[in-house]
Formats: C-alpha cells, structure tokens, sequence
C-alpha cells in the first residue's frame, strides 16, 4: 500500500505549553493565576482547534480590494477573509485588548492580557497587527488627556462587543522613509470653520479596515523636521461605510503577513483633530510605540512557540530510516538548540510586560523606568531576530514538507520576516538603544537587573551560565566606555552587537533565575536544559575592533574600481 505522511498536530495551547504555565505560577499570585486560568485555557482550546483548523482551511484566501462599483462610483471596499472575521471576533469577545484596560487584577492585567496575545497569535495569521495598533491608540489617546477624544475612542477601542468595538490604523510611513518620519510631506490645513483637513499620501497603511487611524501631519505654517509634526486623529467609521477623504490606491503585495489589508492610500482632505496640540506629534506617539513594539516581541515568541510545536508533533510521528525523528539525537539536539532560544525571548519578553503594567499602574520605582525605556527596544529587536532564524530551522525540520505552501509552514517563515521591520528594523531599535544608554544610567540599571537575577542561584550546573550572563553585560559596558570616549564611528558600527549581546545576556540572566526558581518549587530540571544550552548557543557578540571595518570600508568606497 502507498505511504502517507500524518500532518503534526495541536493540542490545547495552554495546556501544553510548559514555558507559559511554569512563568505564570512563579510570577502571579496564587489568586490571580487562579482567576486567568480559565479565560487561558478556552484560548488554547481555540488556538489548537477551531481556530486552527479554519487557519489551515483559509490558508489560500486574502483580502481583496474593489475600487470601483458596477456603476463606476468609488467605494474602495475591502473585502477580509473568513479567518480574519473569525479573528476579529473572538480577540474583542476573549478581551485580547480590554484585559489591559479593565485591569481586574491591577499590574498583573498586562501579563494576562499578552498572554491571552501570546497564545491567540500564531492561529490568527496576523490579527494581532490591528490589535497592536488599537492597543497603542489606546494607550496614545488616554496619555495625551484630550478628554473628549478619550470619551469618543477609548471605549470602542476597548470594548468586548462586536458590534460597537472598534480597531485603529497607524499611518505613519510616507515614501520619504519609515523611521525617518521628520520628512513627512502630509499637510494638514485648516478650513474656514477651523477644522484640520489632510493632504498627502501614506505608503504603508496597515490595517487600512479599521475605524479610526492615528497619523503625523504638518500644520500648514510649520518648520520641518518632526517637531513641526502634529499628531492627529482620523475617524473612519461613517455611517455609510464611505471614509470620506480617504482613497485606497492599492493593497500591497507582500512577502508575509499576506491576510493583513496593508495599503498605500491618499488623504484628500480627510477630515483630523489635533490630539495633543499642533507641534511634537512624533513625541506623543511615544507611548503607542512603547506598545506597538511589545507586540511585536509577543508575535515573535508566538510563531517561534507554534513552529516548535509542530516541529515536535512531526518528529513523533516521522519514521526515517528505521525510527522516528524523535528518537535521531541530531534532530533532537537540533530542536532543543531552537528550544533554548525561544525560552529566552520569552522570558524576556514578558519581563518587558510586566514592566509596562507597572508603569501603567503608577507603581514603576525610578530605576524600573529607567530599565522599562532599554528594555523594550531590546526586547523588540532581540526577539525579532531569533524569530526568523528559529523559524528557519523549523522549515528545514520538515525537509522538503517544510518549504510546500500547503502545509500552511511556509507563512510561518514569511511572517516572522515582517518582525524585524515593522515598529523599527534591527538597526533603528540599535541606535535607539544606544541613545537610551547613552543619555542615562539605563545600562547600570540592567547591569543590577542582571546581577539581581543571578543572586542566590546556587544549582552548580547553572554557574557557566552565570558567569556568561555577567560577563557580557561587563563586557558592554567597558565597550561603550571606551568607544564614546575614543571612537563614536566605531561605537555606531557596533551599536547591533552591542544591543543583541545585552539582550542575549539578559535573557540569560532570565532563564537562569527561572531554572532555578523550578528546580527549587517544581522539582523539574527542564529549565535548567535550557538555560545551559542558551548559554552554549553564545551569548557576547561583541567586536572590540569595530573602527577597523569602518576604515576598510571608507577605503574600498575610494578606489575607483570599486
């Protein structure tokens, strides 16, 4: 008879995750754990089962853009998928953005809130972008104190019903550049009644169903540069369906994210209030990214955790050469390598949250903020290059089935492509870290954080990888010393090796604390695995001669052959 390979398969998301359970026992109180578990497990349920099999079955479908009516009027309607309308309505009904909002359980809310993210992610293809950006609006609108933008909005944006909540866009990336959003051309002008109109175009509008946007816009009158940048507040919810203003040129073809409606849209005198004045727009989305880049830490982890949950299912169920995938100790090895690396962007990740819910809750001491404006640009860019390298080992942990569209793997790989770039690529969050660390004592509040974390671990096996943690933590900080003394070419040339390597270090000091913490209260090694193999994986990236591959590049740009 003809072979036939079974498909990996999923079980309840929750339950079946280790990383996730043992993280919430030792962080959340007994209480508190208690009260979340239910609404965590009918997650899991959804993610592993319905939810994921209407995944799989939506797999070839997008969404599609009519420009035109049969009569030739313009109605720009975008058409989503059925997993998207599925998506939609279980992240309002299960609160994946209200947890934060109602805080039942006060700092701990974001902790529930992202993990009901967490596990709802990897099953929605990419709901969570709009997500991430109602979440950011939200946060946006009720940091700037325009009160009646916070009684119009933040409700909508919050609410656990269908019917009358609402997502938010952010329309920020122009064709001048994405970071670079100090030469945005977009102007806002007055009309006679005083209202702010838009003209301009945005080149990368996600989310472009949503009922509301966020955008940057200069007032007419203003000097370049992003201080003359005005944040302003786009409604798109009419009662005709018609976004008045808006036009849709197109929906972008993209290498991932496929189900997510990005589009390039004009603004033709779309109707906008100011939301924190005419001036510093850029400052005021401050809190939005600070969000936005949180999630992107959580749909890094999620993929990772998806990806190797397949990978696992497969590896019992694929016979070669005698045996099963699980019993190869190259394979094996292979998977806990990969393993190693998504625990530590997951417990970095949710040191991120927790941090963010205590600023949330006014209860973040001085060196908590201090810790919380390095962290998440480390977080964000750490994760989303362990991401796509993990992804891409998955892919290859299912040979030639691996790279077949129909097997639904593939996207994993493409989505988690996007992660480096959105909210920021690798480069940008680098910088922006080494302006934090540069402007405060941020590095020697993580140099504590590391050393706290390490203190009182007395597991012998875990003592190499103490010593890495701390060492390159050490390392860092002599580097940037020395280099902004001497070389501040140098020091931007290394800025990426030096943000991935305190990553990596503090991810480390992460899995250490927690190994232990479950040898001690859990009587369970696995842990430990993974701390010592995060820390064989290598931890310090750090060149000490970076200057001298800036000055072999200046020379190569000079010779005329080249």
């Amino acid at each position: 008879m003809a072979f036939y390979q079974d498909p990996p398969t999923l079980g309840n998301q929750y339950d079946d995750d280790r990383v996730l359970r043992s993280y919430l026992a030792r962080v959340l109180p007994r209480e508190v754990a208690a009260s979340i578990t239910p609404s965590l497990r009918e997650m899991g349920e959804l993610a592993g089962g319905r939810l994921y099999r209407l995944q799989l079955a939506d797999r070839p479908n997008e969404p599609k853009l009519t420009s035109w009516d049969a009569w030739g009027r313009r109605v720009d309607q975008v058409e989503l998928t059925q997993l998207w309308k599925e998506a939609a309505r279980i992240a309002c009904e299960q609160g994946v953005v209200a947890t934060a909002y109602e805080q039942a359980h006060g700092a701990f809310s974001r902790v529930h809130q992202f993990a009901l993210a967490y596990l709802f992610d990897a099953s929605s293809d990419v709901y969570t972008c709009p997500l991430a950006m109602t979440d950011g609006a939200a946060r946006t609108l009720l940091a700037s104190g325009n009160r009646a933008l916070i009684d119009r909005a933040v409700p909508r944006l919050t609410s656990r019903d269908p019917a009358t909540a609402w997502t938010s866009g952010q329309w920020m990336t122009e064709r001048t550049g994405g970071s670079d959003v100090g030469r945005s051309e977009t102007a806002a002008r007055p009309g006679p009644d005083g209202a702010y109109r838009l003209h301009g175009t945005k080149w990368f509008a996600s989310a472009a169903t949503s009922e509301m946007a966020l955008t940057l816009a200069r007032p007419e009158g203003n000097p370049e540069g992003s201080r003359g940048l005005a944040l302003f507040y786009v409604e798109l919810a009419g009662e005709a369906g018609r976004r008045e203003g808006v036009v849709i040129n197109r929906l972008k073809d993209k290498l991932g994210t496929r189900k997510v409606p990005t589009a390039e849209i004009t603004l033709d005198g779309v109707l906008a209030t100011p939301v924190t004045g005419l001036t510093n727009g850029v400052r005021a989305i401050a809190p939005m990214l600070n969000v936005t880049r949180t999630w992107n830490a959580i749909g890094a982890i999620a993929g990772m955790r998806r990806g190797l949950a397949l990978a696992r299912s497969y590896a019992q169920g694929r016979v070669q050469f005698g045996t099963p995938l699980a019993e190869k100790p190259l394979h094996m090895d292979t998977l806990a390598e990969l393993q190693a690396e998504f625990e530590g962007a997951f417990h970095l990740t949710f040191r991120a949250i927790e941090l963010l819910g205590r600023e949330e809750t006014g209860s973040l001491t001085d060196s908590e903020a201090k810790l919380l404006r390095l962290i998440i640009p480390l977080a964000k860019l750490t994760t989303a290059k362990q991401a796509v390298s993990v992804l891409s080992e998955v892919l290859e942990a299912f040979g030639g089935a691996g790279y077949v569209e129909d097997t639904g793997l593939p996207r994993l790989l493409r989505d988690a492509q996007v992660l480096t770039i959105w909210e920021g690529t690798t480069n940008v969050l680098a910088l922006d870290a080494l302006r934090v660390i540069l402007k405060d004592s941020s590095l020697d509040v993580l140099a504590a954080e590391v050393a706290r974390l390490l203190t009182g671990v007395v597991e012998p096996k875990l003592a190499e990888a103490e010593t890495s943690a701390s060492r390159a933590v050490s390392h860092a900080r002599a580097w940037i010393k020395e280099m902004a003394a001497a070389d501040r070419p140098g020091l931007e040339a290394g800025a990426r090796r030096v943000a991935i390597t305190l990553g990596r270090a503090l991810q480390l000091a992460l899995l250490v604390r927690h190994a232990a913490w479950a040898i001690d209260r859990e009587r369970s090694r696995t842990a430990l695995a993974a701390a010592i193999q995060f820390q064989r994986n290598g931890v310090d990236c750090i060149r000490d001669h970076d200057r001298d591959t800036i000055e072999a590049l200046a020379e190569t740009r000079q010779r005329p052959d080249t």
